[in-house]
């Protein structure tokens, strides 16, 4: 799926995508129906509000009449009080099924975006993920959480006092009908600029968050480079177009405000002039004019609310198709209908059988051709070759991220097509040569191997990557918070946890994309020494950029442009010369 460059909300006219939102209510019948009879309940007894002030009004203020007044007084508390009642459960059950199923919407999306493989994630910015994920569903909250039960309230209020106008007063009713459009025209005009000025005061605002991450991500190297007053200049010419956007779009807000304000209260006047004639001449009473005016303003104010809400519920449509179609992205890689079991206990074995692959996103180049290769149980196998070789391609098969174009690729016998992922991924450890750390502690960096492990078992696995030296060293030991990326820790560090990541799982199969390459000498031979305790009786293959690591593989393997070019021992290939010969004495030769 490819993502649009444009990062702005559009609107949609097209209101079917906001049907499927009905699959994510349909699972609170109750949370509907008690928010649907607040709703009605808040609407009744706002169109009964001008019926009981007319006959406050109409009773007359006299002594005798003291009882009677009481009572309609009475009668008006009640209905203010219901009104308030109902209003506030309206807002509680809808904001709360707002925010239900936006939660429900966003585990949705996450637990479908972990599902899928690299293929989507080289044509699908990780940025306009997250931002589907958060400004979309915000959207979407703010039109079932307020907004469809504003529209719905105020279409109600709309109806009932338009009914109400006419059964008041059908004289000055069609005064209304004149004032209404002249009303409300300039307003919806001026209200949809004001729209689009604010999505695009929106977008100039993102454009100062987007720039301002982008150097904080990159604060060392904008220091290095002595690119300070350029990267100030750059966010200071983004910040002022954010305030001339800003500027625009509040001269216009403050003009919809002023013609609101004058024609509002200049129609409602208009209605008040014309009714307090028919008064003065008889035929109406104080109570009418009173109670038609009321229902004026109700009908008005309704009319100009759902003109608003309908420019959510456009935009709602459109972040909603946005979502949607994240959804509807499927993974190439899936679990078949009838997965086959994988043997216990886990063995080891691998076989890259007449291997040919392409990248999606590079269907012109092989990044393996006719790739076979055979590693038995608890051998050590390097990988040794150029950039682009197909070294890391063969780790992406054996983790199943991607599926062979030709041949097959089998764990312990079974072919991964024919298996669960997450099964054959269970009996495999990596550590990559890029580590990631997530935003936690030490302790549960390192558990990540293994969730269920104890403590007991996290600590021995610090102690046989030598990470325990450095973690004792911290405030707060395996408590100690380590910084969002691992940022607190050097590169050998956060290298080293990785390392005790992959002890703690215990796995048949180990990948290690030239695990030591990111310590200093002393930390890789002491890294070193935790290794070979590891692969004893563990299938391993390194992806092998230095001599030490090469020297302890059983075997080597010399990719290049996608195929294995020799095999064999480091002192045969170096007599053998070529390619491994060449790349040993570019790579191992300040080494050796």
């Amino acid at each position: 799926m490819q993502a649009p460059d444009n990062l702005s909300r559009p609107s949609s006219r097209n209101l079917r995508p906001l049907r499927r939102l009905a699959a994510y209510l349909r699972p609170y019948p109750i949370l509907l129906t008690l928010a649907a009879a607040s709703l009605l309940a808040a609407a009744t007894a706002t169109l009964v509000l001008p019926i009981a002030a007319r006959q406050i009004l109409e009773t007359g203020f006299d002594a005798e009449n003291r009882t009677l007044i009481s009572q309609r007084f009475q009668l008006l508390l009640a209905v203010i009080a219901v009104l308030a009642v109902a209003s506030a459960s309206r807002f509680y059950f809808v904001a709360r099924i707002g925010e239900r199923v936006v939660a429900d919407i966003r585990k949705q999306i996450h637990a479908h975006v972990l599902s899928m493989n690299p293929t989507f994630f080289e044509v699908t910015r990780t940025g306009e993920i997250l931002s589907r994920l958060t400004t979309d569903t915000t959207l979407i909250q703010t039109v079932i959480g307020s907004g469809a039960s504003m529209a719905l309230r105020n279409l109600l209020i709309f109806a009932g006092g338009f009914v109400m106008l006419i059964v008041t007063s059908p004289q000055l009713m069609g005064a209304v009908l004149v004032l209404i459009p002249l009303v409300l025209l300039p307003i919806l005009v001026l209200g949809r600029r004001v729209r689009r000025l604010s999505r695009l005061s929106q977008d100039r605002v993102a454009d100062t968050s987007a720039l301002a991450g982008e150097n904080l991500d990159a604060v060392e190297t904008v220091q290095a480079f002595t690119q300070e007053r350029t990267e100030m200049e750059r966010f200071g010419a983004a910040t002022e177009a954010a305030y001339q956007a800003a500027l625009v779009r509040v001269r216009s807000r403050a003009l919809l405000i002023f013609l609101v304000i004058t024609l509002m209260f200049g129609g409602v006047v208009g209605v008040l002039w014309l009714g307090a004639e028919a008064v003065l001449s008889g035929r109406m009473s104080p109570g009418v004019l009173i109670q038609f005016v009321f229902y004026a303003i109700f009908v008005a104010g309704s009319a100009a609310s759902l003109s608003q809400v309908w420019g959510e519920v456009q935009r709602a449509a459109g972040a909603t198709e946005r979502l949607l179609e994240l959804l509807e992205a499927r993974p190439v890689i899936t679990v078949p209908a009838a997965p086959l079991s994988m043997p216990e206990p886990p063995r080891g074995s691998l076989v890259l059988d007449a291997v040919a692959f392409r990248y999606p996103s590079r269907p012109d180049k092989h990044a393996l051709d006719e790739f076979s290769l055979a590693v038995e149980p608890g051998e050590t196998v390097a990988l040794v070759g150029p950039s682009g070789a197909g070294k890391s391609t063969v780790f992406k098969l054996l983790l199943r991220f991607y599926d062979p174009a030709r041949g097959s690729v089998r764990l312990d016998g079974v072919d991964l097509r024919e298996a669960d992922p997450q099964a054959a991924r269970g009996r495999i450890g990596l550590v990559p040569q890029e580590t990631v750390i997530f935003s936690a502690n030490a302790r549960e960096n390192i558990r990540y191997g293994r969730p269920s492990a104890t403590d007991a078992e996290v600590a021995e696995a610090a102690r046989t990557a030598f990470a325990d030296e450095f973690i004792q060293g911290l405030p707060e030991r395996f408590d100690t918070f380590l910084g969002e990326k691992g940022l607190r820790l050097s590169v050998g560090q956060r290298q080293r946890i990785a390392i005790a990541r992959a002890i703690l799982r215990d796995p048949a199969v180990m990948l290690l994309d030239e695990a030591t390459s990111s310590l200093d000498a002393e930390s890789e031979h002491l890294v070193h020494e935790a290794l070979e305790h590891l692969m004893a009786n563990r299938t391993t293959l390194i992806i092998a950029h230095r001599l030490a690591t090469v020297l302890k593989a059983d075997r080597i393997v010399v990719m290049d442009r996608g195929r294995i070019v020799a095999t064999g021992t480091h002192e045969e290939l170096m007599s053998g010369g070529g390619l491994y010969a060449r790349l040993a004495a570019l790579q191992f030769a300040p080494e050796a």
